[in-house]
């Protein structure tokens, strides 16, 4: 075995390709012309949230189960914040055997029920991943199934360098590919197999600053709460550790308000649904953590893409807060009949979308006779907002904008 990638070579990947076609989608790749025109180069989106169960876990947890042989007969079991539960599920499925899967409190609500769908069998991994995974091992041993890691195993590492075939034949001139690093099965798997074939071309992992082992050592015990749940990985794997300090260019990192704004970016941009961990490519981006490559193109890994639905509401709001189409006013309205009908009509007028209006009564400093009014507007613009103010203004009415 070589110590340099722990017997993970071309073989081993190519290997891992055939286990995989009958389940493992090729998935597509899509050049944005939005963020290629705002950051320079040839930017490429690889589209892994398109990927069967949400997310690439699948290629790794077929391989590894393949490679189990008749080991996985009694079952498997993982502990998982989501993703790999999805993707051991439904290897567990593909292949017929039984699968239990450890869950921190807090994991997405999407990727839990995705993982019941597939018909693994949830279970309470306490606070974090590790104390998941903890528990994992000790189901395995108490009952002899098989434990699968999430990342630290040549032969999850060996299933997810398939997508780094996929990029090496899709892709013509690549120069550089971000990928979202967490436990580092992903980034490693895919910088084995593009690095022994194109040694030239350039490996960026990128992790959420909250959670970021592989930079600044283990992160502290307890939850992480961070949009990007899928990466928030406290310790490096003694697997994937040598691989990334022998086959990674470079790591970097994001911080929250980054990736939800990758997040909105890429929904409204490149009408593609990216959860937190998948979307920190795009961030790195955002806050010139890494440039574009000059020659060649560039290629940012969509890792994931199994969001909680309600989280979405919330990053809109924001989004639509942070580009100035989203207002918040406060008005003082004399506190007499007919009033805040006169109000609203000045500010319907200004050719605004009223979203929300509420009293506000407590905790100001109103006279006896005034009420406030708080109102949430649908607007063009920052200009649009001023406008609207001066409107408001004129017609007699004391206003200011908020801050959310």
């Amino acid at each position: 075995m070589d110590s340099k990638n722990l017997g993970i070579d071309l073989d081993a990947i190519r290997a891992a390709r055939e286990v995989g076609r009958p389940v493992v989608e090729h998935t597509p790749i899509t050049p944005s012309a939005y963020l290629s025109q705002q950051f320079g180069g040839q930017i490429i989106l690889k589209a892994e949230n398109l990927q069967r169960t949400g997310a690439f876990k699948i290629r790794g947890a077929i391989n590894k189960l393949h490679r189990l042989g008749d080991l996985k007969k009694p079952g498997v079991v993982a502990g998982s914040a989501g993703n790999h539960a999805a993707g051991l599920a439904f290897a567990a499925q593909h292949f017929g055997v039984k699968c239990e899967i450890f869950i921190p409190r807090g994991a997405s609500l999407a990727k839990i029920a995705a993982c019941k769908s597939y018909g693994g069998t949830v279970l309470d991994g306490g606070e974090s991943v590790e104390t998941a995974v903890a528990m994992a091992k000790a189901r395995a041993l108490e009952t002899k199934m098989a434990f699968c890691h999430p990342y630290d195993d040549v032969d999850v590492v060996a299933g997810q360098g398939t997508l780094g075939l996929e990029l090496i034949e899709d892709i013509s001139e690549l120069s550089l590919v971000i990928v979202p690093l967490g436990g580092g099965g992903l980034l490693t798997g895919t910088a084995l197999a593009i690095k022994q074939l194109r040694p030239e071309v350039k490996l960026v992992g990128v992790q959420i600053s909250s959670c970021a082992p592989y930079i600044y050592g283990n992160a502290p015990s307890g939850a992480v709460p961070t949009l990007a749940d899928g990466i928030a990985v406290k310790q490096p794997g003694d697997v994937t550790r040598p691989l990334i300090e022998n086959w990674v260019d470079e790591l970097v990192d994001v911080d929250e308000d980054g990736v939800a704004d990758a997040m909105m970016i890429l929904l409204e941009r490149s009408k593609m649904y990216v959860e937190g961990g998948g979307a920190v490519g795009v961030s790195a981006l955002l806050a010139s953590r890494v440039k574009p490559a000059k020659k060649g193109k560039t290629c940012i890994v969509l890792s994931g893409g199994n969001v909680d639905i309600g989280l979405i509401p919330n990053l809109i709001r924001r989004h639509e807060t942070k580009a100035g189409r989203r207002a918040l006013l406060f008005a003082r309205v004399s506190d007499r009949p007919g009033a805040l009908a006169e109000f609203l009509t000045v500010v319907g007028k200004s050719g605004a979308n009223i979203i929300e209006v509420s009293h506000v009564r407590e905790g100001l400093n109103l006279h006896v006779r005034e009420t406030g009014v708080q109102v949430v507007l649908e607007v063009r613009g920052r200009d649009h907002t001023a406008e609207i103010i001066t409107i408001v203004k004129s017609a007699g009415f004391e206003i200011s904008e908020m801050t959310s």
